[in-house]
């Protein structure tokens, strides 16, 4: 199995929580989009830590070629086009678990 994390550090806004809910709204509707992706999980952040990020994704898929998969998918890249549109930055991290 391969595990695939997101956390992304949302850039300031006056409706930066409008567009966190809205960026785990879209995020939460791939797991009915790709057919790849065999799990889902999305949080919000309430940490009031400096080094805190706002949003985490973590995602399954049986396979690397199943994360390859997700990556190049139509919808899977309308959200990244979103994210990167109200977004500082993001962190990723990939394995392969036993």
């Amino acid at each position: 199995m391969v595990v695939h994390i997101v956390m992304i550090k949302f850039a300031e806004a006056a409706d930066k929580n409008e567009r966190i809910r809205e960026a785990k709204r879209r995020i939460d509707a791939l797991i009915e989009q790709v057919p790849s992706l065999r799990s889902m999980e999305t949080g919000i952040n309430f940490s009031e830590e400096e080094r805190a990020m706002d949003l985490v994704l973590t995602t399954t898929f049986d396979d690397r070629k199943g994360l390859e998969e997700y990556a190049v998918h139509p919808e899977h890249l309308r959200v990244i086009d979103y994210i990167k549109s109200v977004a500082e930055y993001s962190k990723v991290v990939d394995y392969e678990t036993v």
